[in-house]
Order: C-alpha cells, then structure tokens, then sequence
C-alpha cells in the first residue's frame, strides 16, 4: 500500500474513534470468536502480549481478563484510536507493518480485523520477529465473501471499486508459512447484520471508518440517479430482518 493510501486510511479511522464503539457490533463479535479460537490452541498463559491494530482497546480488554497477570501493550495506526485503547494498556502510534520493538518481545501477537489493510506478508514478517520462540499467533481479517450484497447492489450501475480486495484464507495461510510460521489453525465463518435502511448500513460502515476502500472508489457525491438505482438493487435484497450486510471472517491461529 502507497503511502498516500495509508494516510487516508489513517485519517478515516482517527475520524471514526469518537463513533466507533458504538457502531463496532462485528468487531465485538469478531475478537470473541477470535479469543475462543485462541483458547483452544494456547498450551501456555503468555506473559507480554501484544495487541496490533487495536482500535479503542475492546481486544486488549478481553485479553486482560483472559491473562490478567499478562503485561499488555497495544498499536495503532491511528493517533486517536491508540490514546483511547491506552486507558487499557500502554499504546502507541505504529504502523504494524514496522513495529517499534525489539525481537522477540511478546509471547502473543493478536490482531483482530486489521490486516485486511495491510500487506499481510510485511505483518506476518514483523509479527514474527517480535514474537518469542514457542510465540502464539491469533488474527482475524475479512475473506471475499465480505459485502456480497453491495457489490450485487452495485453492479451494473457503475465501474468503481467499492470493497477491498479481501484475501482468500489460503492465501493468508502462505504468508503466515512464508514467515516461519507453523502449527497453523485456519477457520471460517459468515456473520450478517442487518440494518433498516442503506443509509443506515453505510452510516454503519463509516462510524467504524472502513468507508476508506482504496484505490478505484468513486470520487464524489454519487447522482440521485445512482443512488435510487442503487438503493432499489439492495431493496431486493431484504429480508425479514432488515437489510443485509455479510462478513466473511477468518480466524487464524500459529506457533512463531
């Protein structure tokens, strides 16, 4: 990723620290099943964890309940986010392609729904040289399947990107071996919300700042022609439930 990208994407997420609790419903959900996979493959209580791309703190939260002995220290690539997760552990502003760590510091690196961001093997590469021999790795991310609905709502009305490209779990799982990583454990699972309204599922998307999609997204208002083209499109999709909005989450778990 170019550094102008990282710069928007940085911003977006500064932006949405005052509005991202309230609206994070899949991220809680996320780092619980996360935390569950983690619990099942763990052989030992880890002593300094580290928590990357921690957003608010929710993560290092639950893991300071999991190990309360454990020494914590979280990272953020938003200035705004790490000072609200620092009322839960000492936080910094760092990019976790590049931490700001000696090797072989942790004896867990977590990482919930951050690496859909990034270069997964530049993560994988940093969370290796900071994780201690016997390290455990647990990360979650978004697979393809993340946001089926915009994209059928969206097509045919024009040509934007208007999702990341998300990788497949297979593809993830070569970087992490790539890295020197084994003992990998790989799920899948779906998660949908549902929303009354597209203004209200967008609304969502925004308050937790993932609106910042990369490079081939539309720049500007969309026309009122578009978006009632698009607001029917997604109207087909309703359930009894609401409106629609899917996850296609990975959990990833593996010994340094």
């Amino acid at each position: 990723m170019n550094l102008p990208e990282k710069h928007r994407i940085r911003a977006a997420f500064s932006r949405a620290a005052t509005t991202y609790d309230a609206a994070a419903v899949l991220q809680r959900e996320v780092c619980r099943a996360l935390l569950d996979a983690l619990t099942t493959t763990a052989t030992c209580s880890p002593a300094d964890i580290l928590d990357a791309g921690c957003g608010t703190g929710y993560g290092a939260r639950l893991l300071a309940e999991r190990w309360p002995a454990a020494r914590l220290a979280a990272a953020d690539f938003a200035a705004a986010m790490a000072q609200k997760a620092a009322s839960t552990a000492p936080a910094c502003v760092a990019d976790i392609e590049a931490l700001p760590f000696r090797a072989a510091a942790f004896d867990l690196w977590w990482s919930s729904l951050t690496v859909q961001w990034c270069d997964a093997q530049r993560v994988f590469a940093e969370a290796a040289r900071v994780l201690r021999p016997q390290g455990q790795l647990a990360l979650s991310t978004l697979g393809p399947g993340t946001y089926a609905e915009l994209r059928r709502a969206f097509a045919g009305i024009d040509r934007h990107r208007h999702t990341l490209d998300f990788s497949e779990p297979a593809r993830l799982a070569a970087a992490a071996e790539a890295a020197g990583f084994t003992d990998l454990q790989v799920t899948r699972r779906s998660i949908t919300l549902h929303y009354p309204d597209l203004k209200a599922l967008l609304g969502a998307v925004k308050a937790i700042g993932a609106n910042a999609l990369g490079a081939g997204r539309r720049s500007g208002m969309m026309g009122k022609a578009a978006w009632q083209a698009l607001s029917a499109a997604y109207e087909a999709q309703r359930s009894a439930e609401g409106l629609p909005a899917s996850y296609d989450v990975i959990l990833l778990t593996a010994r340094r």
